[in-house]
């Protein structure tokens, strides 16, 4: 009886949580769909006592009706989405130039005070300098918001990042990100935005690791980046906070382009993930993991140069550039 109970205490919290997290964003029909789920189960705990068989067959083909809904959610990219997230970044290449479609540069000044910009810019890759690893913290030290940004001669960068696509006034949920709750999204942005966002605006605190990523290597994470983004405009997915993320789509795309890479609990525990980086040969080997985290951390850095043109520079000043190009 205790193995059933258990049993049919984790399904019955699955159940609450799906219903919570995928009905429509109206508090009164999620607080219905919950209430009758959990009275439902706990009839179920009462009648199993006396009417094991009934019971159980009863609480199974409700269980399996919910489930095979879950299963049938379709992810969309027709939503009410928020304003930051309500445009797909698109590419398409011609030879060595790449034109990046709603690349995002809004200007922040809080959360909810922002002008908003959607652009369109061109890459030479042939130009292309450098690439960087940005981890953004809000909250614990195992959890990080990872960003890729590509350097150009010109001084110029462009960050891609996995977000949340999330409906209007909607806040991010790690635990709803199990529950098909949320689209997936690539967005390429100015450093001013999507960097200055985080650490000016959102306080939160972010660190800034030069890759030992050879040109070639550069080049073809910028292009799957792409492939990636395009792909999701026509095949929408739902965002997972284990297995469609910010750090799991970065790894899959590096595997193909270097081979194989270990796996590694770093991946999901994304706020250890230089360490990661470090120990495959990604970050520069002239320096310890704890030497390049300080030199790297740029909260101040950003938070003093806020509009500054020179945003980028200002806030790699003092960070080493790798002399030994690796992957």
């Amino acid at each position: 009886m205790g193995l059933e109970t258990t049993v049919l205490g984790v399904l019955t919290l699955w159940g609450a949580l799906t219903l919570w997290f995928r009905i429509p964003e109206r508090r009164g029909l999620r607080a219905l769909g919950v209430g009758s789920w959990i009275l439902f189960a706990c009839a179920v705990m009462v009648l199993i006592r006396g009417h094991r068989a009934p019971a159980t067959l009863g609480f199974a083909i409700v269980f399996a009706l919910l489930f095979v809904w879950w299963l049938r959610a379709k992810p969309s990219n027709t939503r009410n989405w928020a304003d930051d997230v309500a445009q797909m970044t698109t590419g398409t290449a011609a030879g060595n130039q790449v034109t990046l479609r709603n690349v995002r540069n809004f200007d922040w000044r809080t959360r909810t005070d922002y002008t908003v910009r959607w652009e369109t810019r061109t890459y030479d890759l042939d130009q292309l300098t450098g690439v960087d690893l940005i981890t953004s913290y809000w909250s614990y030290k195992a959890i990080a918001h990872v960003l890729v940004s590509f350097g150009f001669a010109d001084g110029g960068h462009v960050v891609f990042s996995v977000e949340v696509r999330r409906l209007k006034n909607v806040v991010y949920s790690e635990l709803a990100g199990f529950f098909k709750a949320y689209e997936l999204s690539i967005i390429a942005a100015d450093e001013r935005d999507i960097i200055r966002l985080r650490t000016n605006v959102r306080r939160e605190d972010d660190y800034l690791y030069r890759l030992a990523l050879a040109h070639p290597a550069g080049r073809a994470l910028f292009l799957a980046y792409v492939t990636q983004a395009n792909q999701l405009t026509v095949a929408p997915r739902f965002y997972n906070t284990v297995t469609a993320n910010c750090s799991m789509l970065v790894y899959h795309m590096m595997s193909r382009i270097v081979g194989h890479l270990p796996l590694d609990h770093r991946l999901l525990l994304t706020g250890y993930l230089p360490g990661y980086i470090h120990r495959v040969g990604g970050l520069d080997p002239r320096h310890s993991l704890g030497e390049l985290r300080a030199l790297g951390r740029i909260t101040e850095r950003a938070r003093a140069a806020d509009r500054n043109p020179d945003f980028s520079a200002a806030i790699r000043a003092g960070i080493p550039v790798p002399s030994d190009l690796t992957l």
